[in-house]
């Protein structure tokens, strides 16, 4: 029995698919690059990471997009031959009416490249899927944004459309036609079509991406519909009381969302397995303890389903996600799982599999451990308010409770110089310990953003570990749940507090408003010339609590 989640820590929107006895995850990355992150398993219990195909500014510009903008919803498909990524490069989400979505289309032979040039496909609206009917034909499948609805108080979200997709000419063709409003839920987004038995099926996400998100299904003997709802929907969601906003509101204020260990479930995607056994790989949540908040954002789990008079059930019966599965050729044993302990070093690039950047590329953002043999050398650039260039290289937090730490070498010669621990959401949400250059001398301070509100909470003489070529500093952060505290070494190597206890949950969705998750990195500043530079020696992040 493997534990939900299967894939921790910011890991939404999944796109689940098989092909011969390999299984593959694809999941949004936002405004993190590389874009979109594709992960493969043979027992859905196990998963490496692969590639992330959105390596190239023609195929992802993000530079200067706000936070939660960038990579929405990617859908992987395979049709025999080629392997498609449909992805929308979203920008200016909920900021105006008006939201550009433009999406577009990349295929491979292989996963790990060559992919081909995007195709521009159309700005309908975001969470595109592509579905390869048994005729051979292609249909892109995506959610309508209607922007008017928004000037009139209603919902913006007003159905699914359809369009045939020609490979040949690179182009949509026809006319797109809508072929699903949506349930009552309402809300309806994250589309994807199956065919089974004799119907096509459309699952598709409703509720919003939270409390209250949830999986419909609804099918139709004929592609372009009428699609009939599934008598006994939603077939998955985390929510099973009232949608009624007055009994919401009361469930919220007495934080009452439901036994089930896994929140928000919804916006999931469907394979068959060996032996008649199907799955459903789905978004879900889980929260700090007596809060409603989830620092780790929106992870990715399974569930097993099965079909009954046509339609899709949870295997276990009802509607509540499942805190565990079997694996393929699995026992009913549960495996523990043993809590992450990592230490990076710089040999090589392969630290890459579990870091990345924002916005712009790794490659771009004088990152290399080409200047000096087991350092990753980082040139400093923008401050860790900006859209645009910052020099941070950070990882997921996978469990509520973990500690970091890294261990750099550092010279500030001005106060536009600062290296450091960073503990982020967002620009407007992050903790940041740094060393930089104070009037009396070199200095390290902490220093908070919640809610873009900037405060200076601690701030230290310090003199650098001896021992390299420039002055070493060890800086960690332990969070024990919502508890955060920041740690460094001093000159006799003693670990001492560096400023006081702080909060996880203004690092999560729910206090940011946003869609993606907290994560810890090294970050390096030079709003001077850019000459500066910090040598990282290594990077360790261990969980607390694997539950």
């Amino acid at each position: 029995m493997v534990q939900n989640p299967i894939l921790r820590g910011f890991h939404p929107d999944p796109s689940l698919l098989r092909v011969g006895d390999d299984y593959y995850l694809a999941t949004s990355t936002f405004e993190w690059a590389p874009g979109v992150r594709i992960y493969h398993s043979t027992d859905l219990k196990h998963w490496d990471y692969v590639t992330s195909p959105l390596d190239d500014y023609s195929r992802m510009d993000l530079r200067g997009l706000k936070a939660s903008d960038g990579i929405w919803a990617p859908c992987l498909s395979w049709d025999g031959e080629y392997f498609y990524l449909i992805y929308t490069v979203v920008r200016d989400a909920r900021e105006f009416p008006v939201m550009d979505t433009p999406n577009y289309l990349i295929r491979a032979k292989k996963l790990t490249g060559s992919w081909s040039d995007p195709v521009y496909l159309n700005s309908s609206g975001f969470d595109p899927s592509l579905f390869h009917d048994e005729d051979g034909r292609k249909w892109l499948v995506n959610m309508e944004w209607d922007y008017r609805k928004i000037l009139s108080g209603e919902n913006p979200f007003t159905g699914i459309l359809l369009q045939e997709y020609d490979p040949e000419k690179k182009a949509l063709v026809g006319e797109a036609k809508k072929i699903f409003t949506g349930s009552p839920i309402g809300g309806t987004e994250g589309p994807h079509l199956y065919r089974h038995n004799g119907y096509y099926y459309l699952m598709c996400a409703e509720g919003g991406t939270g409390w209250f998100h949830a999986v419909t299904l609804a099918r139709s003997r004929e592609l372009t519909g009428p699609y009939e709802i599934c008598p006994h929907n939603p077939v998955l969601t985390s929510w099973e009381g009232s949608r009624d906003p007055k009994e919401i509101e009361k469930a919220l204020a007495k934080k009452d969302l439901g036994t089930s260990f896994l929140k928000k479930a919804g916006h999931a995607s469907l394979v068959e397995g060996p032996d008649n056994r199907w799955f459903l790989a789905h978004l879900c949540g889980r929260n700090l303890p007596g809060m409603l908040y989830c620092p780790l954002g929106r992870e990715t789990a399974i569930q097993e389903v099965a079909w009954e008079n046509g339609w899709l059930k949870l295997k276990d019966g009802g509607s509540a996600p499942k805190d565990s599965f079997r694996a393929i050729g699995d026992s009913d044993a549960e495996e523990k799982r043993e809590p992450l302990k990592k230490e990076y070093h710089f040999q090589d690039e392969s630290f890459l599999e579990d870091f990345q950047t924002l916005r712009v590329f790794y490659r771009d953002l004088g990152m290399t451990i080409h200047e000096r043999e087991g350092y990753l050398r980082i040139y400093g650039r923008d401050s860790i308010f900006s859209r645009y260039e910052q020099a941070l290289l950070a990882r997921r937090q996978m469990e509520l409770s973990f500690e970091a730490a890294v261990r750099f070498e550092f010279a500030p010669t001005s106060f536009q110089h600062g290296a450091g621990l960073s503990y982020r959401y967002d620009e407007r949400n992050q903790y940041y310990a740094y060393v930089t250059l104070g009037d009396k001398g070199v200095e390290l301070n902490l220093q908070s953003v919640i809610a873009g509100k900037t405060e200076l909470l601690a701030s230290e003489p310090v003199k650098g570990l001896a021992g390299g070529e420039l002055p070493a500093y060890e800086l960690s952060v332990s969070v024990e749940e919502d508890a955060v505290q920041f740690f460094w070494l001093d000159e006799t190597s003693e670990k001492r507090k560096l400023g006081p206890t702080l909060h996880s949950y203004i690092l999560s969705d729910d206090f940011a408003d946003g869609f993606t998750g907290a994560f810890v990195g090294v970050a390096v500043q030079d709003m001077k010339d850019r000459k500066n530079y910090a040598d990282v020696a290594w990077f360790k992040y261990e969980e607390r609590d694997a539950k």
